[in-house]
């Protein structure tokens, strides 16, 4: 996988994907279906963490978004099978611990919270214009699931006019095939590929 140093500047904000209990915990609902276990296998967390402290280091603006429904997913206007099984499980349920963050990425009082009902963090959520409006020219990427909210993230970031970069180590999917694809396939049509390391020098 080819990696590229990129000049990392004050227009530079650091965005969190989904990186929520429901999706990284053994115990959430989502992660004790595979993902979770892969999470820690990754060390995607503690990656993370990494790039956190670093964006916070710079004082470059940091973005954590979650997935979060109503109880009775009123606001879910996505009809697709995943939504289904959300249902099904009672996921990602806005004000329970699934819709919080992990101890190791808790959001700092300063750090905003984008609060999504699809897979696209920039639909509906004002995350964009926020961006937008504070001069943010680039967007540093990491999150859970790298075939879905990451790439959804990075394709709709490169419309939008802003420079990509995914931080692989910050990234996982259930299937390493999913993961393999994104990181190696699509995501360096829109994004340079990078890590988390990298991204603290």
């Amino acid at each position: 996988m080819a990696t590229n140093r990129t000049n990392m500047t004050q227009d530079v904000a650091l965005l969190l994907l989904d990186l929520q209990n429901e999706m990284v915990d053994p115990t959430g609902k989502i992660g004790k279906g595979g993902l979770a276990p892969i999470v820690a296998e990754r060390k995607v967390l503690q990656n993370a963490r990494r790039a956190l402290d670093a964006a916070r280091a710079r004082s470059n603006p940091v973005i954590h978004v979650r997935l979060g429904f109503r109880a009775d997913y009123a606001d879910a206007v996505s009809v697709a099978p995943r939504i289904s099984r959300l249902k099904e499980h009672n996921a990602a349920i806005l004000g329970t611990w699934g819709t919080e963050f992990p101890e190791i990425l808790a959001p700092a009082e300063n750090e905003l919270i984008f609060t999504k009902q699809c897979v696209n963090p920039f639909f509906n959520t004002g995350l964009l214009n926020w961006l937008l409006q504070r001069g943010v020219k680039h967007v540093v990427l990491g999150g859970v699931v790298t075939n879905l909210v990451v790439e959804a993230t990075a394709r709709a970031a490169d419309d939008a006019g802003l420079a990509v970069t995914v931080l692989e180590d910050v990234c996982a999917a259930p299937s390493a095939e999913w993961h393999a694809f994104s990181i190696e396939k699509m995501l360096p049509l829109f994004a340079t590929i990078s890590t988390s390391p990298q991204f603290a020098a």
